[in-house]
């Protein structure tokens, strides 16, 4: 589990670069701080609706599914099940990190264990549907489909050898 100390520090040092960034493009000149800051803010009012909903959704995973479900299926003992749900979900779950992020925490915080999370986030990176369109259109369907398959196993053995090498990691964060 990301503790809030681990949070803080990442944030302290987002903060510092954005103000290193800040002073570097002020002097630069020519308004590129300002431009900078406004492109920034533009994309911040682009992901925020999905950023509303992703935290939304890591937050009702905590509160609607008891812990006992989430240890049941998706905890160390919920075996391969725990790793194909983990899998699939990533799979499904549309969006970039800012999406997929908070509901693998939503998941962490309820219960899930480290190997169903990192399935989740092999599946998310390697099995996106709603990349495949964009791929097939792309590089073409026996292309989309050999790297389809040459990843297949991947995100489930990534899922098994975290649970086999970090069992117990997400319970002591």
């Amino acid at each position: 589990m990301a503790s809030t100390n681990s949070m803080v520090w990442a944030t302290v040092v987002m903060a510092a670069l954005a103000v290193g960034l800040t002073v570097f493009a002020a002097a630069r000149g020519g308004g590129a701080a300002a431009q900078g800051w406004v492109v920034g803010g533009r994309i911040l009012l682009q992901i925020l609706p999905l950023l509303l909903i992703a935290f939304a959704i890591a937050g009702l995973v905590q509160v609607l599914v008891p812990k006992e479900q989430i240890a049941l299926w998706l905890g160390e003992k919920s075996g391969w099940r725990g790793i194909v749900f983990g899998c699939l979900a990533g799979a499904v779950t549309p969006g970039g990190p800012y999406v997929a992020f908070p509901i693998v925490t939503g998941l962490q915080k309820a219960g899930a264990d480290v190997g169903t999370l990192v399935a989740f986030i092999t599946g998310w990176s390697l099995w996106a549907i709603q990349r495949l369109p964009m791929e097939v259109a792309f590089i073409g369907p026996r292309m989309a489909l050999a790297r389809f398959a040459a990843t297949f196993l991947l995100a489930p053995l990534a899922g098994l050898i975290a649970r086999l090498l970090f069992s117990g990691f997400t319970r002591q964060g």
